[in-house]
């Protein structure tokens, strides 16, 4: 476990929320949705590798060059085995409440209540869309959202982190020179993990926490 905070009435209460939401079953009607952002930096070959032959991987050399950086918007659901990457210039608040209107008016148009689980990134809080949309705009599009946030310092609960950690092992590990070559790569490897429907088993409940952390919680008077 990453390290963590002090374990106060507030980050149980958002703990709790959490572990009950990842204990309810799959629902169309109400999907539960993690969303996390991954920097990248884009970097290319300094010499030409040699290509693989007989007997004989693919060699190249230590020297790369910059191609600057990038950033990727990681959306999972995790008991239905369906996620959505977009491939982005930029992590701000236009991009990211893009982001969000995409999956909203797309694949979740129809879901009458869509449960968006989040850290605590300053842009992952409604007052962005209301600066970035107006505040009517925004109310439409968030009419059918309600956010969860992680505690503070407990990233570790929002298992987006777990699906970026996948997508860096099986597709990220390796050099990327540019935007377009990434999202193609990325697409491939989404459309492959939604199509054998790779589910996240969280097994971390209530009883779990109270066991492994109840030492730790900080009594009500002292917050």
């Amino acid at each position: 476990m990453w390290c963590i905070g002090a374990l106060t009435e507030e980050y149980r209460a958002r703990m709790y929320n959490l572990l009950e939401l990842y204990a309810r079953p799959v629902s169309k009607a109400e999907p539960v949705i993690c969303i996390d952002e991954k920097s990248l930096q884009l970097l290319g070959h300094g010499r030409e590798a040699l290509p693989m032959a007989s007997h004989s991987p693919l060699k190249q050399d230590y020297e790369y060059k910059r191609h600057g950086t990038t950033n990727l918007f990681v959306a999972v659901e995790p008991k239905a085995g369906q996620r959505i990457v977009s491939v982005t210039a930029h992590r701000g608040k236009v991009d990211f409440v893009a982001f969000i209107g995409e999956l909203l008016t797309g694949a979740y148009a129809q879901a009458r209540r869509v449960h968006l689980v989040l850290d605590n990134l300053n842009t992952h809080f409604r007052k962005c869309f209301d600066d970035v949309l107006g505040r009517r705009a925004a109310a439409r599009l968030l009419r059918r959202v309600q956010f969860h946030h992680t505690p503070k310092h407990a990233s570790w609960l929002n298992m987006a982190e777990i699906e970026i950690g996948i997508l860096s092992r099986q597709c990220l590990d390796r050099r990327i020179p540019n935007r377009d070559l990434l999202r193609s790569e990325v697409d491939a490897w989404q459309q492959a993990r939604n199509d054998q429907r790779r589910t996240i088993e969280w097994r971390f409940t209530r009883q779990d926490a109270d066991q492994k952390l109840a030492t730790h919680f900080v009594p009500k008077f002292a917050c």
